[in-house]
């Protein structure tokens, strides 16, 4: 079994919290860019469809070269697809990461080169201009990237200059955290510029003498005193799970083909649990395993009908020290947290770095 790091924050923190880390302003968005490129310079692991010959045959053309596509049998080229994020407020000349894809059945798109593309959004226009060499990813090596591989060529026609009030949109649908941004908005100021809308809306007027990008600053910092969210931090490449001590999970039961986990409640009660003599398998390193023993209900981990007990609701620390005392993979794990995730079990954001 591969190893793997478990990092726990032993305590919840408190902390200042600010309206920016809780909450967009509406208006100031990033925007998907799309287009479909051409990439040279294979070394005999590109493409032969129908489509790639099409498209080399429209670039010669261009070029006055006029060539019928059923004559081309390079495997040094292949199409694909080109993405990017435009960040708000681009400006003309700002570089842009580009993600590519193959869209033939090329077996490698590692060290070729990408053709002038176009880069557009939803409404069809040009928006960048993408081209370079590409670095293909480690673990699937017909997708890859080039960074600052698109030059921004046209700017969104949007401007913060005279705007008379802020929109805000809180990341949580909460009708406590509204009324909360609200009332410090109002402190902040002096008097009552912001409105709650519903439990995720908040429109707070700018006063005339202050400016949009000043007002903007100002509400953004003012500080909100609340807990620090329960978060588990998945890193699958570099094999890391981070979570907090306390991320407690639901009754639920998961099937797999390996193994069949059930968090649950077990027979044994707390007078017995204190007692060795009737807890069978108590403190054996990290095999703290239970026999069913008829008393009061607590909560325990199940996995392939090995009890874990757990005294308090488990949490995912628990969960992956069970499932490492079982010698499942790394992989087995980090999977098994998206289903109770997708399942709603996990009392907590689960995030996945990319």
């Amino acid at each position: 079994m591969k190893n793997f790091i478990l990092t726990l924050f032993l305590t919840l923190t408190v902390y200042g919290q600010t309206i920016k880390d809780i909450s967009n302003i509406v208006g100031i968005r990033e925007n998907q860019l799309i287009g479909h490129g051409l990439v040279v310079g294979l070394a005999g692991t590109g493409d032969k469809s129908q489509f790639t010959m099409q498209s080399l045959q429209n670039l010669l053309r261009n070029s006055y070269i006029k060539i019928p596509a059923s004559s081309i049998k390079s495997k040094n080229i292949a199409t694909v697809m080109v993405t990017a994020v435009l960040p708000p407020f681009a400006r003309q000349g700002d570089k842009l990461k580009l993600n590519i894809s193959s869209i033939g059945d090329a077996k490698s798109i590692d060290g070729g080169q990408l053709l002038l593309t176009q880069l557009k959004g939803v409404d069809g226009k040009v928006y960048a201009l993408a081209q370079g060499s590409i670095l293909a990813n480690d673990d699937i090596k017909t997708s890859g990237y080039i960074y600052e591989g698109a030059i921004v060529e046209n700017e969104l026609d949007y401007s913060l200059r005279d705007e008379k009030f802020v929109t805000l949109s809180l990341l949580k649908n909460d009708a406590k955290i509204a009324s909360v941004v609200v009332d410090k908005v109002n402190e902040k100021f002096g008097k009552k510029l912001a409105v709650a809308y519903d439990t995720r809306t908040i429109e707070i007027t700018k006063p005339v003498e202050v400016s949009i990008i000043r007002f903007i600053s100002e509400i953004q910092s003012i500080k909100l005193d609340t807990m620090m969210k329960n978060k588990v931090i998945i890193d699958s490449k570099k094999e890391i799970i981070v979570a907090g001590a306390d991320v407690t999970i639901n009754p639920v039961t998961i099937s797999r083909k390996n193994f069949t986990i059930r968090i649950k409640k077990s027979n044994l009660s707390d007078k017995e649990w204190e007692d060795p003599a009737k807890n069978i398998g108590v403190d054996v390193g990290d095999e703290t395993k239970v026999e069913k023993i008829p008393g009061e209900l607590i909560p325990a981990i199940d996995i392939d009908n090995a009890l874990i007990n757990t005294k308090n609701q488990p949490t995912v620390s628990d969960l992956m020290r069970a499932m490492k005392t079982m010698k499942l993979d790394i992989m087995e794990i980090i999977e098994t947290i998206k289903m109770l995730d997708s399942l709603g079990a996990i009392n907590a954001e689960v995030e996945m770095v990319k």
